[in-house]
Order: structure tokens, then C-alpha cells, then sequence
């Protein structure tokens, strides 16, 4: 599998009771299927799978499948603290025959470079699915680095991509040179034209779950038309979003953000809250503004 495109790591709507709601579910991936995103991952931290338990997981993963079926790529996300926990998501993911898998370092353990390569081989034997691996060290208190890479990659031809999240240019471009066998993934959403400019191909970006036309033109204009003066006008209408999301509550606005669009989210898990009335509409300004900017420059007009 190849990726390339705009990959959403989907949110997971809640009813009134706090449960999964799987009309609204249906709604979401419905949603995303009409944008032609190319893939969906069920199960990313967008998808609020740290809150899940071991069965909602599993369920939504096959319930994601059944709407899907074959009209996009199915990612699914393997993340948990111990590695058979990982493995039995790899599992199901293969059960179910998904597109691919992603696998991160185990938060909170803080393996060293070899510990997280051979839990993430664990989880490649446990599939055999293409991997897109997901560096957040933010997140997981461990980055994955040249040693980890070189383990794996020697290893094994399943690890094709890499979602980066760490918000260091030194990193993409040790990856970008030295790594070119994983396809490079822009995870940190200000640096977009950054990942592109290097040669990524794709990008997983949480804020296409309510605005993926406007994620969609900024792949287009950098990765496929390689028009980098369009790319920075469509990069700097987007860079006001990306800044309200990075301001602590990221799954509330990715939520909210899919209400605005019409789509039915639901509230968040604890411990999480949702965004006050104040920052509902500070996000309502900012879609406003970028979606007139962007259909601007996608257009021809800006």
C-alpha cells in the first residue's frame, strides 16, 4: 500500500449516555467517503481510543469496515500500553481485512530504541498489513529514532510509511534522507509545507473530519501540482486553525468543528471537557474565515 493523500483519523461520536453512537458514526465516515479523503483511521487519539475499551475498540474497527466496505483505504490503530494488547488490535485488524495499521511507541513504559522495535515487530507478525508508523513523542514520552529504523525497516517490508508528530525539522529530514523506503507523513499540521517541500506524500490531519476539502487543496497544490506559492496561500489560511487547535483542547475542537459542519459528535470522555461557549465561537470565526480564504486561492482568485 501506498500512502498518499489525506489520511483523517476519525472522531467517534457519543450519544446522550456517553455511548458510541454508530448512526452518527455512519454519518462521519459517510461524510468523509463524499470529500474523497484517502483513508480513514479508526482508533487514532483523534478517535478518543485511549477512552475505549478493549471491546468498543474491536467493535468499531468491524463496524467501520461494514461502512466502508472497499470505497476507501481502512487504517486501524493499534495503539496501548502493553504490547499483547497491540497485537490482539492487529488481530482484528487483519480479521477484518483492513488496508493497513498504525503503530506507535507504547506510552508511559518508555522503551528503549531496540524495547519499541521489537514491540513494534510483535505487532507486524501479529497482522502482516502495511504499517504506518506514528512518532509522537509528545504523547508517548519516547521518539523513535535511527536505531529503531534501521531495526525495523531491516526487518521487516511491511513499514512503509511513518506519520511524524514530532515537531523537530531535524527529524523529517534524517527520515527524508535516510529512510526513504517509509513513505514520509506530515503529523504536525503547522508544518504541512514543510513535509511536503521534503516529499511527503501524505498527510494525517485531524481537522479533515470537518473541513477535508481544504486539506484536500493543500495535498493537491504541493503534492500533486507542485505549486508551492499557491500551497503557502492555502498554508496561511489554514495556520489560524491550527493554532486554535494546538490551544489544549484538541478533541473537543475537532468535535466541535464536525457540529459546525453539520455532523452529529457528541460530547468528549472524561477527563476531558467541552469547549465553552467563548471558544465555540472563536472556532466558528476561524472555519468562517478559512474555508472563505481557501475556496479563494483554490479558485484562481487570491
Amino acid at each position: 500500500m501506498n500512502f498518499e493523500g489525506i489520511y483523517t483519523p476519525a472522531i467517534t461520536p457519543l450519544n446522550a449516555a456517553g455511548q458510541i453512537d454508530k448512526a452518527a458514526f455512519t454519518d462521519v465516515l459517510e461524510s468523509l467517503i463524499a470529500a474523497k479523503v484517502h483513508g480513514i483511521i479508526i482508533g487514532g487519539s483523534t478517535g478518543e481510543y485511549y477512552a475505549h475499551t478493549a471491546q468498543e475498540r474491536f467493535d468499531l474497527g468491524a463496524f467501520a469496515k461494514e461502512v466502508i466496505g472497499s470505497r476507501t483505504a481502512l487504517i486501524i490503530g493499534t495503539g496501548a500500553v502493553r504490547t499483547e494488547d497491540s497485537i490482539e488490535y492487529a488481530k482484528a485488524a487483519k480479521a477484518i481485512q483492513a488496508d493497513a495499521i498504525l503503530v506507535g511507541s507504547p506510552p508511559y513504559a518508555l522503551p528503549t530504541q531496540q524495547e519499541n522495535a521489537a514491540h513494534a515487530l510483535a505487532v507486524d507478525r501479529a497482522a502482516d498489513l502495511p504499517i504506518m508508523l506514528y512518532n509522537y513523542p509528545g504523547r508517548m514520552s519516547v521518539s523513535m529514532g535511527r536505531e529503531f529504523f534501521e531495526t525495523v525497516t531491516r526487518a521487516s517490508k511491511n513499514f512503509v510509511a511513518i506519520k511524524e508528530s514530532s515537531g523537530e525539522t531535524g527529524q523529517m529530514h534524517m527520515l527524508a534522507r535516510e529512510f526513504p523506503q517509509l513513505g514520509l507523513s506530515c503529523g504536525w499540521d503547522d508544518q504541512a509545507l514543510e513535509f511536503f517541500a521534503w516529499g511527503a506524500r501524505s498527510w494525517v490531519c485531524a481537522g479533515s473530519n470537518f473541513l477535508p476539502r481544504e486539506h484536500i487543496a493543500l495535498y493537491e497544490a504541493c503534492a500533486v501540482e507542485k505549486d508551492f506559492d499557491k500551497g503557502r496561500r492555502i498554508m496561511s489560511a489554514m495556520l489560524p486553525l491550527m493554532d486554535f487547535l494546538e490551544g489544549g483542547k484538541f478533541v473537543q475542537s475537532i468535535k466541535y468543528g464536525c457540529e459546525i459542519a453539520g455532523l452529529r459528535a457528541g460530547g468528549v470522555r472524561a477527563p476531558l471537557q467541552e469547549l465553552d461557549e467563548a471558544e465555540k465561537q472563536a472556532l466558528r470565526t476561524v472555519v468562517t474565515e478559512l474555508k472563505r480564504e481557501v475556496a479563494a486561492v483554490a479558485g484562481g482568485k487570491a
